[in-house]
């Protein structure tokens, strides 16, 4: 099971930190992947860590802005949003990404509950 946690209302420029705390499955052998779904718009991956080396990866929407790290002893990966936009406004979840899969591929079965984030301007 994964949760998130962290999100709020931020003014626009603002920062917010997600945590994702991770059971059920070997944590240090996966990748951990952040989406985000806002209303009436589909959902997308934005960022991905490789908890055994810490390879990461960001969407174009969020590169520079935002930074994605964990921490392997807590079971817990982060995403560090700064100079926030209204445009970020979402529920953000974080999953696991499916094994051999590109960031945008989570697996079903390890979808965590998400948390909003608005952003308002």
């Amino acid at each position: 099971q994964l949760q998130a946690s962290g999100g709020g209302l931020v003014q626009d420029g603002g920062s917010l930190r997600l945590s994702c705390t991770a059971s059920g499955f070997s944590f240090h052998d996966n990748v951990i992947g952040w989406f985000r779904q806002a209303p009436g718009k589909e959902r997308e991956g934005i960022s991905c860590i490789g908890n055994m080396f810490g390879s990461t990866w960001y969407a174009d929407s969020v590169k520079g802005r935002f930074t994605v790290s964990n921490d392997d002893a807590k079971r817990t990966v982060y995403l560090q949003m700064n100079n926030l936009k209204p445009e970020d406004t979402a529920v953000y979840h974080c999953a696991r990404i499916r094994v051999g899969g590109n960031c945008r591929k989570y697996d079903d079965d390890f979808w965590g509950q998400g948390t909003q984030v608005t952003v308002s301007s």
